[in-house]
């Protein structure tokens, strides 16, 4: 075994597992499941555990989660990972569980990480098992359960929603580690300002954090009283980047997203990449600047290149499959198309206004011809009755209708710019207007 700074042997457990809590209290974060009072809390004191999804990004403490309900209803834990186990490995799981409730009279909780990952047949093989209660299934997933779960699994399960950690959470395992016994004893000094860089630095993510001191640690030297600082240069050095440029909740960081923006509405290139790198070398969560990038896709390109979406969107998938660095040059890909592609506004504005109608609008009631009529009482009332089914008319276009109700019938939100593909939805936008203006068939008098 190694020594550490102090002269004391090292064991083989990080920090981020010796740091797991020993009850509710010491859990840090989600609290609006297992604060006071809330009806998750309550079913683990009370001892009514019972199967769940926890679903959630990395280091927010699923697996954490599931470790302490199984302490806590003294029950013996199995885990299994969906990358690594296959049927044959759930079945000898199944037997063990059984012979432990029947030999020892202890029940099983089985802890399913990435759950997502197996197949439909393995999800189904774990259902029997639930129903009859051979274990409390809990299943881990960064995916959204309703798109990668089975029906039937889902609806054995209760699923859990866990949220990034704030900053206060991540300050408060911090400082836990620092002091504790089981953590990092008071050896190590650190001053608030690198704690809060720390908890900037992890993105919400416990693990991270953890880590991240750890490591720093490592590099710090023991002062004359025995105790040791970890400062801003040791951090650095951890995370191989300048803290100094980057503090996630501060002015810097906003100007930064804010430049990024500009340069791209602006159509500069190499701005665009400067601001991309600047936050990414600053320790900025590549995932955040994949948002930001889809939403300027569709706030300052629009129509003009619908492709722009598409490539921002195949960028974010990248960086969650690939991770860093390799995600971030899809990254780097999509920031310099979009700031060379074509610009509209056109879908912003007509969006913005359209929700404002809606806000300050009376609730308009659908008109009749656009009502759905899925029974005789309805039909007979006049749901869909003059309805124009558009692929009857010639151009597939029904001249003269109107699908907004009367009272804003002449609205016009969607106004193309001529720049891009919506020049040609500009262009066909103007033939329609012609064939409403001289159809005879119109809906309103006014249109």
């Amino acid at each position: 075994m190694q020594e550490n700074l102090f002269g004391e042997q090292q064991g083989f457990r990080p920090l981020a597992a010796r740091m797991r809590p020993a009850n509710l209290d010491e859990y840090v974060g989600q609290s609006h499941l297992v604060g006071p009072g809330k009806p998750l809390r309550r079913a683990v004191e009370q001892g009514q555990l019972h199967s769940m999804i926890l679903w959630g990004p990395p280091g927010v403490g699923k697996t954490t989660f599931a470790r302490l309900l199984a302490n806590l209803g003294d029950l013996s834990f199995e885990t299994v990972s969906a990358v690594l186990s296959g049927v044959k490995d759930i079945r000898a799981i199944v037997e063990r569980a059984k012979d432990r409730k029947r030999g020892e009279g202890r029940d099983t909780l089985l802890f399913v990480d990435e759950v997502h990952r197996f197949n439909k047949s393995q999800q189904d093989a774990f259902l029997p098992h639930i129903e009859d209660g051979t274990f409390i299934f809990v299943g881990a997933t960064t995916e959204n359960p309703s798109f990668e779960l089975n029906s039937a699994l889902l609806s054995r399960t209760r699923v859990y929603v866990l949220k990034n950690l704030s900053d206060d959470d991540i300050l408060q395992l911090l400082n836990r580690a620092l002091s504790s016994q089981e953590g990092l004893g008071g050896r190590f000094t650190v001053e608030q300002s690198e704690l809060d860089l720390v908890a900037a630095a992890s993105g919400g993510d416990a693990r991270r954090a953890l880590n991240i001191l750890e490591v720093a640690t490592d590099l710090a030297e023991p002062d004359a009283d025995s105790s040791a600082r970890i400062t801003r240069d040791h951090l650095e050095q951890v995370l191989q980047t300048s803290l100094r440029r980057f503090d996630k909740g501060g002015d810097v960081f906003y100007d930064q997203i804010s430049a990024l923006h500009k340069s791209v509405r602006g159509s500069d290139a190499d701005g665009s990449l400067y601001w991309l790198c600047r936050m990414l070398d600053g320790g900025c969560d590549p995932l955040y600047v994949a948002r930001r990038l889809a939403r300027i896709a569709s706030e300052d390109i629009g129509n003009a290149d619908p492709r722009a979406l598409q490539i921002s969107m195949d960028a974010w998938e990248a960086q969650e499959r690939l991770g860093t660095p390799e995600g971030e040059l899809a990254l780097a890909q999509a920031v310099t198309y979009l700031a060379m592609a074509p610009k509209s506004n056109a879908v912003y504005k007509a969006f913005n206004q359209c929700m404002a109608d809606i806000r300050n609008d009376p609730d308009y009631d659908v008109p009749v011809h656009l009502r759905n009529a899925p029974t005789k009482l309805l039909k007979s009332m006049g749901h869909g009755d003059e309805y124009r089914y558009a692929h009857d008319e010639p151009e597939a276009f029904a001249a003269g209708e109107s699908y907004l109700p009367e009272a804003i019938h002449q609205r016009r939100y969607f106004r193309p710019v001529n720049r891009g593909l919506e020049i040609k939805l500009l262009e066909k936008q103007g033939r329609l207007d012609e064939w409403n203006r001289k159809s005879p068939r119109k809906r309103y008098s006014q249109n």
